[in-house]
């Protein structure tokens, strides 16, 4: 069934949620795949936590770059109940970082139902992150959002099992890249390449990460 369904999307223009952050990784994402002649809806899922106060204006102006629409949802409440009752832990603070992973790709995940697109794309890096973003992590949390081959990472596609994208033909492996670990400069490069220029700087992004949560 999954094969004839791929086929019969194979038909259609190709559409992909966005999952943007503001910052510089989630719009490489986005530019990367759009470059590719797939149309990019960005998605921004709004919690209580977030420390960048101008994130908002980050995400207008990437999205300005971008030339894609932008939608804003906002989970918060829903979000309390990760934070409070996490399925796989705590970082070093309350940061419960896979589990607000999924919950944030699940709701991206109802996203690309309601809008017919075939995919949902992110920022996230190999290596970046220590708790959610090694190679087990991404892999968790990709099967346990619902999402699992329709979860693209552009920036360390490379490195990870193949995804629907790539296997039907969307997106080919020399469009996609192989980023991995903390040094920023893959990204500044790649920004320079496809001419995004506007993005913030490194910042901390989560409340609770900070000590005063822990």
């Amino acid at each position: 069934m999954e094969k004839l369904k791929s086929r019969d999307e194979a038909s259609r223009k190709v559409k992909a949620i966005g999952l943007l952050s503001g910052g510089l990784d989630s719009t490489l994402a986005a530019a990367v795949v759009k470059r590719a002649g797939i149309e990019v809806i960005g998605l921004y899922v709004k919690n209580t936590f977030v420390t960048d106060r101008r994130r908002e204006e980050h995400l207008r102006r990437a999205v300005d770059q971008l030339g894609i629409p932008l939608r804003v949802i906002d989970r918060s409440d829903e979000h309390l109940d990760v934070v409070r009752h996490p399925r796989y832990g705590y970082g070093s603070g309350m940061n419960p970082c896979v589990d607000c992973r999924i919950f944030i790709l699940r709701t991206a995940k109802e996203v690309m139902e309601e809008e017919r697109a075939q995919f949902v794309v992110t920022g996230e890096v190999l290596g970046q992150r220590p708790m959610s973003q090694h190679r087990r992590a991404l892999l968790l949390i990709a099967r346990e959002s619902g999402l699992g081959d329709r979860l693209l990472r552009p920036l360390s596609a490379n490195l990870l099992p193949e995804t629907l994208p790539v296997r039907e033909g969307w997106l080919d492996k020399d469009q996609l890249y192989s980023i991995s670990g903390r040094s920023r400069a893959p990204q500044r490069a790649l920004a320079d390449a496809l001419g995004v220029t506007d993005y913030p700087q490194p910042a901390g992004g989560c409340l609770l990460t900070e000590k005063v949560y822990s």
